[in-house]
């Protein structure tokens, strides 16, 4: 079998992965099934505490991004022109943004400070202010100077929606809502129109030449809505927006509980 698992919400937990979790990837790898990460996130935003259980592959950057066995199968960016128009229109309106390539993130000069505000109004778990995330530090490069072509925006604040913000930049692009609910919808992701995460998981399934029967996929989000209704086996994670739960074909409790190793011997992975 090949399992496709999205990463936040699903694998992560807030960005920490649980040990059952990565212990039911590692005991499906052992019995010779294929594990690969499929995620909004760049490939940057991808460190060992995240891809230490050993992956197969990873698809990301929401489709735009494949790799499989160490080697890049497609690597999708932003043309020039539009990703100038993009820009430019984030900056009129003053949003706080990150331009998302395979190798770094880039924003507007004061990125680091509006991030720290941002996350600080969140709460974690035991309702402590959170603190920006450790891996956008790591791999934010600023200010940004279009010097590096991008393959997504994340939308972390903007006083216009960001579907009208996506309206501004053209037919080019689509939006979405930000993959992190306790964003609000202040937040949102913006992307090339036609790239989605089903795009990238059938090139690196093709890669191991596997049928869509073969195929699991389990995610959270909008943004997994096209890979679970194209995997043999589509799995939402509970608490999932109704559009994900209803293209599914079962639930999986969410990585605070764990949910991958009942969902992986449920299905005769482990």
């Amino acid at each position: 079998m090949i399992i496709f698992l999205d990463v936040d919400g699903t694998y992560a937990d807030h960005g920490i992965v649980p040990e059952a979790n990565a212990a039911a990837v590692r005991a499906a790898r052992s019995r010779g099934h294929r594990v690969l990460l499929c995620t909004g996130r760049p490939a940057c935003m991808l460190p060992p505490s995240i891809s230490g259980a050993g992956f197969d592959g990873v698809v990301a950057s929401a489709g735009a991004y494949v790799e499989v066995g160490g080697k890049v199968l497609r690597d999708r960016r932003f043309p020039q022109d539009l990703a100038e128009k993009a820009v430019c229109v984030l900056d009129t309106h003053k949003v706080a943004y990150l331009l998302e390539a395979p190798e770094n993130l880039s924003g507007p000069a004061d990125i680091a400070e509006r991030l720290a505000t941002v996350f600080g109004r969140l709460k974690d778990r035991s309702g402590a202010p959170r603190s920006t995330p450790a891996v956008l530090g790591e791999v934010l490069t600023e200010p940004h100077a279009l010097t590096t072509p991008f393959s997504k925006i994340t939308v972390f604040e903007s006083s216009v929606p960001v579907p009208r913000l996506g309206e501004m930049i053209g037919a080019a692009v689509a939006t979405l809502p930000s993959s992190m609910p306790d964003m609000g919808s202040s937040a949102g992701e913006i992307f090339l129109a036609d790239e989605h995460k089903e795009r990238g998981a059938r090139l690196a399934a093709d890669a191991f030449g596997a049928e869509v029967q073969d195929i699991v996929a389990v995610g959270d989000g909008y943004n997994d809505l096209e890979m679970l209704s194209w995997a043999g086996t589509g799995v939402a994670i509970e608490g999932a927006p109704p559009a994900v739960l209803a293209v599914a074909d079962m639930t999986a409790p969410g990585p605070q509980h764990g949910g991958l190793a009942p969902l992986f011997a449920r299905l005769g992975l482990t």
